[in-house]
């Protein structure tokens, strides 16, 4: 009795699934390109289902091996000369198979199985339905995710798969000659419009987890753009763009009304020659323009929204109708920009809006060549940092210090320290430098005007390089000048980069661990070398076509560099 179990077991395990009793015949195609590693395994799992008849590898221009694997495997094999795409190969194998069903497969999956073969095919061997198509666990799906969802939901509310871009189809061959097969990526998405369109019955079939290759971004830069012409190009033709134009209208009248109030309230803040009461005007106009609009864009997306299948038209239209909303933020960040700069005080109103500087640099300086600074805030510094001034750090870059510089304000040196942690826009200085700057806690402080309230100040900037330090000396200046790069060169090694200004003939200090070392008389393009200690010293000075509110200190102003070795 036990050998008659082993026998029969043996005997169940080596039979195929048996033929549903309506027999047709079925064919599976599998486009492939450069798939040297998966299309063979791909077709040996499709080998055992046992009422497949033909198997189809569309060889679509590959440059290793694919054919070669999928003739091992038994596949029929039919070659493009070169890449034409997804769709143009499903074509293909569409063409040439000789059957009453397709099943279209990637072959690129690794983990494919019989039972998911066969899952998407005996739906429409059984009669239930005249597509099929898969869904399954995964860990991509942007494109699906980001593109093609909300896409369909707004142009086709009706179709609501969970992966309108499986890409693994069974259909009968008849049904498929209705469809409009695109060459590309495009050609899954728009195998379900057309079947939705055109009343063909299509059904979701759920074949749990597959496993292949991500592929990198600018693949789905590219499957994107062909999934969005396909879904924009077949909502033109079955005429989801009309249906949607009134809503499209209204949208645009919207951004025309809330473009308006911001131009309206541009016009009062910040354009001087235009009459304060036509900025109003402008601002009325377009508020009551914007809310009579978006009332109807409401009301009409409520009448779609009702009639619609499936009710998602209203979030589809969320989420596509990106420039309204846009315009609604940009606007609403313009009030509370506005509410933000109002003060109240002593029975007056008064609204002072600053703005961030953009800093853009055109010449080969060396510095950031773009940034948006300030404005700052002024306030007393900490307890215990009397000698120091915590200053933002594009504070910093348009005074060109950095932390543990020092700037000299009358008689006393100040530290540069970094702002505190929750205070990116707060200049905290002591009492005594801001009675020398003349400003009071709370003025808001424009990164353009840093170097009109800094102006006579003496920065001591360092330059760190192995155990080498190179300290210059430089006065803020409210005037830009003509300024000049140098470069410092230590023992033939370039070391330092700096740039400002210098006066033409203008003598220049140089010291060594604050002794005086040796002095040069300025003049455009001069090279200036020395030694010291057996390290030789070079410095090249090159002119410019920038300016510069940085003037190295000359004479008896005080050392223009000092090294510390």
């Amino acid at each position: 009795m036990y050998w008659f179990f082993v026998i029969l077991s043996f005997l169940l395990a080596g039979i195929k699934t048996q033929k549903p009793n309506k027999y047709k015949k079925v064919s599976v195609i599998i486009p492939a390109y450069n798939e040297e590693e998966t299309v063979a395994k791909v077709v040996n799992v499709v080998k055992k289902v046992s009422f497949v008849d033909e198997i189809i590898v569309v060889n679509d221009g590959s440059s290793d091996n694919t054919e070669m694997e999928a003739l091992k495997a038994g596949a029929i094999v039919i070659n493009h000369e070169v890449n034409k795409g997804k769709g143009e190969a499903l074509q293909t194998g569409y063409r040439e198979a000789e059957c009453d069903i397709i099943a279209f497969i990637d072959a690129d999956i690794y983990n494919l199985t019989s039972s998911k073969v066969e899952s998407m095919i005996k739906p429409i061997l059984d009669g239930g339905a005249d597509i099929t198509k898969t869904k399954f666990s995964r860990a991509s799906g942007r494109v699906t995710e980001l593109t093609a969802k909300p896409l369909l939901n707004f142009f086709f509310p009706e179709i609501s798969f969970e992966q309108p871009l499986s890409g693994q189809f069974a259909a009968h061959k008849e049904v498929l000659k209705k469809i409009n097969f695109e060459s590309d990526y495009g050609v899954d998405v728009g195998i379900v419009i057309d079947a939705d369109v055109l009343g063909i019955s299509i059904m979701e079939v759920d074949i749990g987890a597959i496993e292949h290759d991500m592929s990198p971004l600018s693949d789905l830069n590219l499957m994107a753009n062909e999934v969005v012409r396909t879904i924009i190009g077949r909502a033109n033709k079955y005429g989801r763009v009309t249906m949607i134009d009134d809503i499209g209208y209204y949208i645009r009248m919207s951004i025309v009304g809330l473009s308006l109030v911001i131009l309206g309230l541009f016009t009062i803040f910040f354009v001087k020659f235009v009459p304060l009461a036509i900025g109003v005007i402008i601002s009325i106009i377009g508020l009551l323009i914007a809310i009579f609009y978006i009332f109807k864009v409401i009301i009409k997306s409520i009448v779609m929204f009702k009639k619609t299948p499936g009710r998602n038209l209203l979030k589809s239209f969320v989420k596509i109708h990106f420039p309204m909303i846009i315009s609604i933020i940009i606007l609403l960040l313009m009030i509370s920009t506005f509410l933000g700069a109002a003060h109240f005080d002593h029975g007056v109103l008064s609204i002072e809006p600053n703005s961030r500087n953009l800093i853009i640099y055109a010449d080969d300086s060396p510095r950031d060549t773009i940034s948006v600074r300030g404005p700052y805030t002024i306030d007393t510094a900490i307890e215990n940092e009397s000698g120091q001034i915590r200053m933002p750090s594009d504070a910093m870059m348009t005074l060109g210090v950095n932390i543990n510089d020092t700037i000299k304000l009358g008689a006393n040196t100040y530290k540069v320290n970094e702002t505190r942690l929750g205070e990116p826009d707060i200049l905290r200085l002591p009492i005594e430098v801001k009675k020398l700057l003349q400003v009071e806690n709370g003025e808001v402080i424009q990164n353009s005007r840093l170097k009109d309230v800094f102006d006579g100040s003496l920065i001591t900037h360092a330059y760190e390089y192995n155990n080498t330090t190179i300290k210059e000396k430089y006065f803020i200046t409210s005037n830009e000048k003509q300024s000049s790069t140098y470069e410092i060169f230590l023992d033939n090694e370039s070391i330092v980069n700096s740039y400002g200004t210098f006066k033409d003939n203008g003598t220049y200090d140089i010291s060594v661990d604050g002794n005086y070392l040796t002095s040069f008389s300025y003049k455009n393009n001069l090279t200036k070398s020395f030694k010291f200690d057996g390290h030789d010293l070079e410095i090249v000075f090159r002119d410019t076509n920038s300016t510069s509110i940085k003037q190295f200190s000359s004479g008896n102003q005080g050392v223009f560099l000092n090294f510390n070795f």
